[in-house]
């Protein structure tokens, strides 16, 4: 019987004729096979057609590293007789964290001359086989130093006609156990407190003649899995081992190796470690047991996997957690991962490694268990939870019960270690974090501690530098709205690429060009109105504001750097009771079911003589500029629906969007549509009638337009997620930002050396944070997580650039 790994890649390995593609029929699913043969007729029509070759491997390598990606068997029917051409599949499996197995079908040489002379599709010459043979007996010896976790070779006819192939789980593969399971925190040598909280979970302690705890049973069937970290530090690891040893050979419980067991494993096996950490105590306690534990120890141990998966794949236990591209996989990366973790590369005040905090963009569906890194208080984030609750600091013992999902906990009977980093003041700061409410926040929310910081968003992670965070939180304390109003920023806006035209600055046809390079074919113009950028949150009654955001509030307007637009005025009361009568006409608070709702949009001027109660934004004065046409007051033009009771919006495209925007302005006489075209970047008719357009509203005094993809905010492109807008200005209004000479050819000549790259940068990475924070604040966590991306954009917006773009 010949063993493969379920989710992994089987290479065979034969001459031609060897009876490679009868035994891949014989024993797995067409599916699973991918042939060298069809793929060479895949891409030419003919199986047999030599000069097809290369773009047929690459076929072949294409749909193998697809299949290994989604952790299907796949298995590579081709001659493979060359070193060169295995490297190719192994680095694929390993890419993949997958193991590798070779099968090499080695007839007696006869056999496949037979069998190609009988052949009428093809004739393969004998020199050919020759060739072949003799390239697989060169590496036949050296298979297993290629990367293959078994080789298995098959020689003698007989044998190759009855081998059958036996598909194997891997180890870590328990989906099959379902519990119901007490996951344990890391222990770290606390018998005694591990002991109180066995018993205090309902199992039953055995004890020996010595009255040493040597396994526990619980009456009701469940079973205890440890996350590692058994050993070090504490005053008892061998009674620990003991214990968890019994249960573990009892059928009791389960145990992932932590990087102490790794660490402990190597040292009792005589290798080179470096003795820290509390390893020397360990290693003196261990010494003093009775003869043959150490060798228990070592075996149990070493014999420790990286992880589970459980529960049909709804549960994974790993001690430093794993990412979901990692669930079920096997490789040295996969191990390391789940032993270590993941760092930054830097380095704290106390000189420990700053970790990767992997759990913030965990999106998977199964629940990931974990310890390693010490927190004062267990927080499930994003379907994760971390149990390593600082026992042997002086902190707790905590176990999670599944699937129940409750937590329950044993204090330490004293502080056992005192680590690098305080574990008390950590305690003490994350219990003030945990009884403070979800609508309090604190600097150390948002202001790293190092000189970059990081928020982590569904497009990865985005950088904050600490300069940055201090000017954002000088700004943030004297200028904003009460940050409880702000679910969002929006970010800013990057100019199209200098116009290819000698004559302009600013043109569509770059910002059709740049969508279309990024894989956006279908993009929106709207029209850029000559306003302030705004924020509207717009409460149904003062109940919804004292439930969702501040107490005695009904709404806000603030702009794009959370100052209020209209500060110390009755006019934003006007203004947002305005928008709440108009929602309430459109039906919006039904469509929607929520009792308030967030749009993103402009405000439009208006004039301070004619206007009821004038008032001036911070970043653009409203006072003194004409009336918009239909009113005196100001004007309000929302083009994106942010976010209402549990919902945001942004999965929505940009005619979805504007359809609200026009049903509110049809029953709202503060509401201004945005007007907008819908343009295919790749049809030069849409893209000429575009620039027509946008010709004829600047012409007419217009500010221009802001051209979107249009599948909407988060619409992405082949590297990701595209810039979530571009603006092209007129010449007129150019002439306001640059004066009236740019157009000078010399002067043209250097404004159109601007770098809108960097302001591109800046723009996506603002534009990740803030779909970031409509995403937590949609989930419901609390204030502080939301305030974090949404403290991110503002610390981002005190980089320095050219306010001209």
């Amino acid at each position: 019987m010949l063993s493969v790994p379920a989710m992994g890649l089987v290479v065979l390995v034969g001459v031609s004729g060897s009876g490679k593609s009868t035994f891949a029929r014989r024993n797995f699913l067409p599916t699973q096979v991918v042939s060298s043969d069809v793929c060479r007729g895949l891409v030419s029509d003919d199986e047999n057609d030599q000069s097809a070759t290369g773009d047929a491997f690459a076929l072949l390598h294409h749909i193998v590293a697809t299949r290994l990606r989604r952790g299907l068997l796949t298995v590579v029917d081709a001659t493979n007789v060359q070193q060169r051409a295995r490297a190719e599949l192994v680095r694929i499996a390993k890419k993949h964290d997958v193991l590798a197995t070779a099968i090499v079908l080695d007839p007696p040489e006869a056999v496949p001359h037979e069998r190609n002379a009988a052949r009428t599709d093809r004739d393969i010459g004998s020199h050919v086989l020759h060739r072949q043979r003799r390239e697989l007996k060169r590496g036949l010896d050296r298979l297993g130093e290629e990367g293959f976790h078994r080789v298995h070779v098959l020689g003698d006819p007989a044998e190759l006609a009855s081998a059958k192939v036996e598909v194997e789980r891997a180890r870590s593969d328990k989906r099959d156990l379902t519990g119901p399971f007490d996951i344990i925190g890391d222990v770290h040598g606390c018998r005694a407190e591990l002991e109180e909280l066995l018993s205090g979970l309902g199992y039953a302690l055995a004890r020996d003649d010595e009255g040493r705890a040597v396994g526990a049973h619980h009456p009701q069937g469940r079973t205890a899995v440890f996350v590692g970290d058994l050993v070090d530090r504490g005053p008892d690891s061998p009674g620990v081992l003991r214990l968890v040893m019994g249960m573990v050979e009892a059928g009791d419980a389960l145990c992932v190796c932590g990087n102490h067991e790794d660490k402990l494993v190597r040292a009792l096996e005589g290798r080179k470690v470096r003795v820290r950490h509390g390893l020397a105590e360990t290693l003196e306690q261990i010494g003093a047991e009775p003869e043959g534990f150490r060798d228990r120890v070592l075996a149990f141990c070493g014999g420790l996997l990286s992880h589970y998966l459980l529960d049909e794949g709804r549960l994974v236990v790993a001690h430093a957690g794993l990412k979901e591209e990692y669930h079920g996989r096997t490789s040295g990366r996969v191990r390391s991962f789940a032993l270590y973790g993941e760092t930054t590369g830097e380095t704290d005040e106390f000189g420990l490694p700053v970790r990767y905090p992997w759990a913030r963009e965990y999106r998977g569906s199964a629940a990931v268990v974990y310890g390693h890194v010490p927190t004062p208080e267990p927080e499930w984030i994003n379907n994760t939870v971390c149990l390593d609750t600082g026992c042997v600091f002086g902190g707790r013992l905590t176990a999670l019960r599944y699937p129940e999902r409750e937590l329950t906990a044993v204090p330490a009977q004293r502080t056992y270690y005192e680590p690098a980093r305080p574990f008390r003041a950590a305690a003490d700061d994350s219990g003030a974090r945990a009884d403070r409410g979800a609508a309090v926040i604190g600097v150390g929310d948002v202001l790293p501690e190092g000189p970059v910081g990081y928020v982590e968003t569904g497009f990865g992670r985005v950088a904050v530098p600490r300069d940055n965070a201090l000017a954002a939180l000088e700004a943030m304390s004297r200028f904003a709205v009460d940050p409880r109003w702000m679910l969002y920023l929006p970010p800013t806006m990057a100019p199209a690429p200098a116009a290819a035209d000698p004559g302009a600055l600013e043109r569509p046809e770059e910002a059709f060009s740049l969508y279309l390079d990024q894989g956006t074919a279908r993009v929106v113009c709207q029209e850029k109105h000559a306003g302030t950028r705004a924020i509207a949150v717009v409460c149904r009654d003062s109940a919804a504001g004292d439930r969702r955001f501040v107490p005695g509030g009904d709404g806000a307007v603030f702009t794009r750097t959370g100052r209020p637009l209209f500060p110390d005025t009755p006019v934003e009361a006007e203004v947002l009771a305005e928008l709440r009568a108009g929602i309430t006409a459109a039906g919006l608070w039904e469509r929607f079911g929520t009792d308030w709702i967030a749009f993103d949009g402009e405000m439009l001027p208006w004039s301070a003589e004619t206007g009821a109660g004038a008032g001036a934004g911070p970043e653009g004065p409203l006072r003194g500029r004409h009336a918009p046409v239909g009113g005196a007051g100001p004007r309000y033009a929302p083009f994106v629906v942010l976010a209402a009771e549990g919902r945001e919006f942004s999965g929505e495209d940009h005619v979805w969007h504007t359809g609200v925007s026009r049903r509110l302005a049809e029953r709202c006489p503060t509401v201004v549509p945005t007007r907008y075209r819908t343009v295919d970047t790749a049809d030069p008719e849409a893209t000429a009638a575009a620039v027509a357009w946008w010709h004829d509203l600047v012409s007419a005094g217009g500010e221009g337009i802001v051209v979107k993809p249009a599948d909407g905010p988060r619409a992405t492109g082949p590297r990701g997620p595209v810039q979530p807008g571009l603006k092209v200005r007129g010449p007129e209004h150019l002439r306001t930002v640059y004066g009236p000479d740019h157009l000078m050819p010399e002067r043209l000549a250097t404004v159109r050396d601007r770098d809108v790259r960097r302001k591109g940068r800046m723009a996506l990475n603002e534009h990740k944070l803030g779909l970031e924070a409509l995403s937590r604040h949609a989930a419901g966590e609390p204030f502080w997580r939301v305030h974090q991306p949404v403290f991110g954009i503002l610390a981002l917006e005190s980089e320095s650039a050219d306010p001209r773009l």
